[in-house]
């Protein structure tokens, strides 16, 4: 390979990355093209077939949303968390970071295209975040399950608050990111910080991961029916998509976490970790990925319906696979033959020239 090639092949499949993260990065990523793209059945049932891509509703978004967690922990250092000063900096380009996400998030819900676009959930669950990246795994883990377990039943309340149904209620929630809401889905960036500082490296957690998430799963989906009429019982306990349900958040929750658990299984056998290079190298520039589907969509909904927000009839010129094709296509391209995506660089850098590093203690005392 040539030097510039070989750098950017280390950079993706080197010791430094973690393949099994990037792997369910992509397939969250596409999961949420389907989401987005396909028309899926209402119910889930595994004997028949024609309803298994109800699997990437709801559940796409809640495994991008572990991952976030995820990323906090490696960024803020992996399985043992950064010292002070190194902490203080790592937060406040993780802050910068957010504001950006926020950003971005609002320029895309402006293009009309008619999806519920996570990025400004996504910017406040990193804020949101921040206080718990110094502890350690089994602490932040049970936060997320306490966190999960109280404010799925605080939920279908604060969904009734006045200021979500005012004049500005539509561009309120927007913003928020509503549609993935903070106060529940805090729970599930928690899950993934604490398996990052569980250290997603070592077998053992793997292993732990895909046995623990498939149980709380099983235990989730086997939703219970309340006894009782009740409505608001039955928007918490629920396992629909969207919800915030308890049997969401744990099964739901559990998936990602058996999700995540068998991408890094699987990506311990270099072979296997080869065949999935373009789902890798997505998931290696989710951000850019994400981004550009929706601005490919604007600009092809805009040119041939004239409308960026008629959802039935964009999905009537069959998109998902082009698009889907197009961006593993691009990535792993732009991965090999340049590096790091667009949007990653942009905000990597930008958070690096706001909060530069902070000289070392030792540093400090050499006069």
């Amino acid at each position: 390979m040539a030097p510039g090639l070989n750098d950017r092949w280390q950079r993706l499949n080197g010791s430094a990355r973690i393949g099994g993260v990037d792997l369910a990065r992509g397939l969250a990523v596409i999961g949420m093209f389907a989401a987005h793209l396909l028309t899926t059945a209402e119910f889930w049932d595994w004997s028949d077939p024609s309803t298994w891509l109800f699997v990437v509703d709801g559940r796409s978004s809640i495994l991008f949303a572990t991952l976030a967690g995820v990323s906090v922990g490696l960024v803020t250092g992996g399985a043992v968390p950064f010292a002070a000063d190194r902490m203080r900096t790592a937060r406040g380009r993780l802050a910068v970071r957010a504001g950006m996400l926020w950003l971005i998030g609002i320029l895309l819900i402006l293009t009309g295209v008619p999806v519920y676009v996570i990025l400004p959930a996504y910017a406040l669950l990193f804020l949101l975040a921040l206080p718990f990246t110094a502890l350690r795994s089994s602490a932040v883990l049970w936060a997320a399950a306490g966190i999960g377990a109280v404010m799925a039943f605080v939920q279908p309340v604060l969904n009734e608050l006045p200021l979500l149904y005012g004049p500005f209620g539509a561009e309120i929630s927007a913003a928020l990111g509503w549609n993935y809401p903070f106060p529940v889905w805090i729970a599930f960036v928690l899950a993934g910080l604490g398996i990052a500082r569980a250290d997603v490296r070592r077998l053992r957690t793997q292993l732990w991961m895909l046995g623990a998430g498939t149980a709380l799963a099983i235990v989730g989906y086997l939703e219970a029916v309340p006894p009782t009429d009740s409505t608001y019982l039955r928007q918490v306990l629920t396992a629909y998509p969207h919800s915030s349900g308890l049997y969401e958040v744990f099964g739901t929750g559990g998936f990602a976490i058996a999700v995540i658990g068998a991408c890094l299984l699987l990506c311990r056998l270099t072979v296997l970790r080869m065949l999935v290079l373009p789902l890798r190298a997505t998931g290696a520039m989710p951000l850019t990925a994400y981004t550009a589907q929706l601005l490919v969509w604007a600009v092809v909904a805009l040119a041939t319906i004239g409308d960026t927000g008629d959802l039935l009839a964009f999905r009537a010129l069959e998109p998902f696979w082009p698009l889907t094709i197009g961006t593993l296509v691009g990535c792993t391209a732009w991965a090999l033959l340049i590096g790091r995506g667009p949007l990653e660089w942009v905000l990597d850098r930008t958070a690096k020239i706001v909060v530069p590093a902070r000289p070392r203690m030792v540093d400090r005392l050499i006069p």
